[in-house]
């Protein structure tokens, strides 16, 4: 995977400037929507948006998910403005652990897809709410709503491939290492068997996550081997997103086995390469560890 410069978001900003809805001949718009069932330039804006994230710009990622946003809302037109905060908003704002903004656009992707019977966006919506719940801890009516949508959903590999993710997770909070492992498992030989790798690294690492739940005499060591898989793929594909929550699982293992320096020389440099988005989730979690393992170090020396 090509890595994002910083100066490509301003490239690309430049493009949507000329491309704005404003300078477009409002027929243009409709004819791409009566073809296609909803505005191609949303096909660029809504995947860069998750392309920015896993370069490592969240901020710039959350302001191309907005972008989409607006132009979708200047089209009048409700299957393009779902096909926005289905693909854009709502999962950057899970991605960068904004849960009052994704609460926020999951409720207008409900709304706007029950109002006009968009089913698919509808079951979007759904797992979006069911990742939602479950992280705010109520995990069982969470997975319910996440199975509702993925059931749905499974029809469509690209959505359904997404929310695979979240219901591993939520498995996982649930304490259902079993199921997990089995979703991780068919999740890992769908992305084999498509070649669509883009979520390759998270599934991995989460699947060490399950492991190490599961406990056992060889956990630990299995999920340090997936963990480094993770990263390789993530540092292949130069996503730094989806190396960080890698390279902070493994320090965390690596801690917990007592090795602390090797954690910190392994979490330190990748979190050192980040410009922005130091309010995510993830970069905060990063930083509280390395604070953690600061003070290991010192305690160490004392």
């Amino acid at each position: 995977m090509r890595r994002y410069t910083p100066n490509t978001p301003a490239l690309f900003a430049r493009f949507w400037k000329s491309q704005s809805p404003e300078r477009k001949d409002p027929s243009d718009r409709r004819s791409h929507i009566i073809r296609f069932q909803f505005d191609l330039r949303l096909r660029t804006l809504a995947p860069l948006a998750r392309v920015l994230w896993a370069q490592g710009f969240a901020e710039q990622a959350m302001s191309t998910a907005h972008d989409s946003l607006e132009y979708a809302r200047a089209t009048d037109h409700a299957n393009s403005l779902c096909y926005s905060l289905a693909l854009a908003m709502c999962p950057i704002a899970l991605l960068v652990g904004d849960l009052a903004a994704a609460d926020h656009y999951v409720t207008m992707l409900l709304d706007l897809s029950t109002t006009h019977a968009l089913a698919r966006w509808r079951a979007c919506g759904l797992s979006y709410r069911g990742a939602l719940v479950s992280r705010r801890g109520d995990v069982m009516n969470g997975l319910q709503l996440l199975r509702e949508g993925f059931d749905e959903l499974d029809h469509d590999w690209f959505a359904a491939f997404n929310i695979a993710v979240l219901t591993t997770e939520a498995l996982g909070r649930a304490g259902q290492t079993d199921d997990g492992l089995a979703e991780v498992d068919k999740a890992i030989a769908r992305c084999e068997r498509t070649e669509g790798r883009w979520l390759i690294s998270e599934l991995l690492r989460i699947k060490g996550e399950l492991l190490l739940l599961q406990g056992g005499s060889k956990a630990a060591a299995a999920a340090e081997s997936l963990f480094w898989q993770a990263l390789d793929w993530a540092r292949r594909q130069g996503a730094l997103a989806w190396e960080l929550r890698a390279a902070t699982s493994l320090a965390r293992l690596l801690s917990d086995r007592g090795r602390s320096a090797d954690a910190k020389a392994l979490l330190q440099p990748v979190y050192d390469r980040f410009s922005e988005g130091f309010a995510t989730a993830d970069l905060k979690a990063a930083k509280a560890l390395l604070d953690d393992l600061s003070e290991l170090e010192k305690a160490g020396a004392a």
